[in-house]
């Protein structure tokens, strides 16, 4: 049976499974709906909404980068909820605040961890700029070997194109075949799912998330944070050291 250790590169969604986006976004939409006063939605019902608008908006508009297509959004999410429409000085706002969402506790250490075992690849759907300030700031400049975004390839999981180019990329950089390759995220939409399509073992981060949930759970191991995920990887070795 396969072990973690045996795997050479762990390939990273990053918002949802090393940043919090959920708090970040509930945060980030926080000027919108406080003008709901008391009669303010669950925070599953802001994130079903969110992620409802986001994922149409990702299929239409593909090649649009991720603060773009967040400010875009802004204002469809207002109406959803029956809010005045918001200023674009606002929307704009909104697109911005993604560096700002906020790392999970366990993360840096456990990347760090990891680290020292894996190659550490980002294959993430938002933008450039918007990662860069993530690493910069939440992520605590934590070394990864390769990041790709969604802006370098020109579309958006779960689009089957992007782990294509994963693949690729990590092939021609580093020699790594499709089998020494984990997936590891949080989302079973935008990971699980189309990397059990293209053959890719996964380690599913639950994060208890709400975005990104499916009925059908798919996955090769499974950890609630990646701190427990990098425990595992540990005690197999020390166990066959």
């Amino acid at each position: 049976m396969a072990k973690l250790e045996d795997y050479r590169l762990l390939c990273f969604d990053v918002y949802g499974t090393l940043i919090d986006w959920e708090t970040g976004i509930i945060t980030g939409l926080k000027p919108l709906l406080e003008q709901l006063g008391s009669k303010q939605p669950t925070a599953e019902q802001i994130l079903g909404v969110y992620h409802e608008l986001e994922k149409e908006q990702q299929s239409q508009t593909p090649d649009m980068p991720y603060s773009q297509l967040l400010a875009t959004i802004y204002s469809p999410f207002a109406s959803k909820f029956g809010i005045k429409e918001p200023t674009a000085q606002e929307a704009e706002i909104f697109g911005q605040s993604v560096g700002k969402w906020p790392a999970f506790p366990d993360t840096v250490d456990a990347l760090q961890r990891l680290g020292k075992h894996y190659k550490l690849v980002v294959l993430s759907n938002v933008d450039r700029e918007s990662f860069h300030a993530s690493n910069a700031g939440p992520l605590q400049a934590v070394k990864f070997d390769r990041i790709i975004t969604a802006q370098d390839v020109g579309s958006y999981k779960p689009d089957l194109r992007n782990f294509e180019f994963m693949l690729r990329t990590i092939k021609d950089e580093f020699g790594v075949e499709k089998n020494q390759v984990l997936q590891t995220a949080q989302s079973q939409f935008h990971d699980h799912h189309p990397a059990k399509e293209m053959g890719i073992k996964s380690v599913w981060i639950e994060r208890q998330g709400t975005m990104g949930n499916q009925s059908k759970q798919i996955y090769d191991w499974k950890f609630v944070t990646l701190g427990e995920m990098a425990d595992a990887v540990e005690k197999e070795i020390e166990a066959g050291s």
